[in-house]
């Protein structure tokens, strides 16, 4: 075989290796890239609570495993897929509105009939105070910055001070422009 055709190859089968490095996946059992740490998608659209998937109940999207309680929701994940894999590669919703992946919690927000996770309770209250506004930035981030590359690489590169996005907030300026929010609210 040719150097050239060689090399084709390689980069035929590690483009899409790499690619996956963009979703919050963790390694557990024989699953490589595990989403959403094993949680069932389908379960977070049926209760309050998500649900543990089984290791023996499984499909695989985009190069990433995800699990299922039990065989009926794995056959409405594969009939609509679109509809529940989480947005943002399972990263924090309110995290990637600032360029930050990694974060991942059991807090979730179905809005518009997709699943958005957050790193806690607060992440998804600050990302609640403008919801179009996180969007539109959480979608042009994922787009432009992690789709496609890993995501390690890309929430070091804007966790950095010098790095950051302009419109960059700390957690204890996030806490007061909620604090502010709230008494706004209550006050209507």
């Amino acid at each position: 075989m040719s150097r050239i055709l060689c090399v084709f190859l390689a980069c035929c089968f590690a483009i899409p290796a790499y690619a996956q490095l963009e979703y919050n996946t963790v390694a557990e059992g024989g699953d490589a890239r595990l989403m959403m740490r094993g949680k069932d998608p389908v379960s977070y659209f049926q209760g309050e609570q998500p649900v543990a998937g089984r290791p023996d109940i499984k499909a695989n999207r985009d190069g990433v495993t995800y699990r299922f309680a039990n065989e009926e929701n794995r056959k409405l994940f594969l009939a609509s897929p679109e509809k529940y894999v989480p947005m943002y590669g399972g990263h924090c919703s309110n995290g990637m509105s600032y360029a930050i992946g990694g974060s991942y919690g059991e807090t979730h927000r179905i809005i518009d009939g997709k699943l958005y996770l957050f790193g806690g309770e607060k992440s998804r209250a600050y990302f609640e105070m403008d919801v179009p506004t996180n969007m539109k930035r959480a979608g042009h981030y994922w787009t432009t910055e992690y789709k496609g590359k890993d995501w390690r690489e890309v929430s070091a590169r804007f966790s950095r001070w010098g790095n950051r996005v302009d419109h960059y907030k700390s957690n204890r300026e996030l806490a007061a422009e909620y604090e502010a929010y709230l008494k706004k609210k209550g006050a209507k």
